[in-house]
């Protein structure tokens, strides 16, 4: 019997990370990536919507629209 030979590509397969939950550090599923569960993933969606992930700036709430408000009425 003559073995045949390895295909050149399946030698370079890596199989993926294990990765953690961004929440609660458990194993995340396949079907919930980057999330373990869809608790998980509402979890994270809550946060972005009530503004956790914004990022801090000079700037007062209203000063964007004021500036554009003046813009239009300077023209």
């Amino acid at each position: 019997m003559t073995s045949k030979p390895m295909d050149k590509n399946a030698q370079k397969v890596v199989p993926l990370k294990e990765r953690k939950c961004l929440m609660c550090k458990k194993l995340a599923t396949f079907e919930m990536r980057p999330f373990c569960s869809k608790r998980c993933a509402d979890l994270d969606l809550g946060r972005w919507l009530d503004g956790g992930y914004r990022l801090p700036t000079n700037e007062a709430p209203g000063d964007a629209e004021a500036g554009m408000e003046d813009d239009e009425y300077n023209q």
